[in-house]
């Protein structure tokens, strides 16, 4: 009986304990009835009745996340599009000048025309591979780097 009367006492200190800090920690309006300075001192003053009367009576329920919006149903996010219109707009005008630069030409460049003009009937067009012949890259009969004597010592 003596072991029963200590778990049961043990028992009632840890929901006390539990009551008060539960009350405390609980925002002002989740309270129904009194204040909350009077539903801690009721729980204080009376150790298991009032931790029983703050959870059957005292505390509200917590309220679920509420009715669920649609993006196109919520103000706030219809509110937040016409920022990203602003974004677009932004976008659209660096595009238009990009494209304007991308026009202009650089006045002291020649144009390719220029330069074919500027040739004369005995200049040879370069074929891409550096040595400016107009032929093939590479003469079979020209020797190489490779066909060089290499000297050992």
């Amino acid at each position: 009986m003596t072991r029963l009367l200590i778990v049961l006492g043990i028992a009632a200190v840890v929901f006390w304990v539990f009551s008060i800090v539960d009350c405390a920690v609980q925002p002002a309006g989740r309270h129904r009835g009194v204040s909350k300075g009077a539903w801690i001192a009721i729980v204080v003053l009376i150790p298991v009745l009032g931790g029983v009367l703050w959870f059957a009576l005292g505390r509200t329920r917590r309220q679920g996340p509420g009715r669920v919006v649609a993006p196109d149903d919520d103000p706030n996010f219809l509110g937040t599009l016409h920022g990203v219109s602003a974004q677009d707009e932004r976008i659209r005008l660096l595009e238009e000048e990009l494209a304007r630069l991308d026009a202009e030409t650089d006045p002291r460049a020649p144009k390719p025309e220029d330069v074919e003009a500027r040739a004369e009937p005995g200049d040879v067009k370069p074929d891409g591979d550096g040595d400016a012949d107009g032929g093939s890259p590479t003469d079979p009969d020209e020797p190489g780097p490779d066909d060089a004597p290499r000297r050992t010592r």
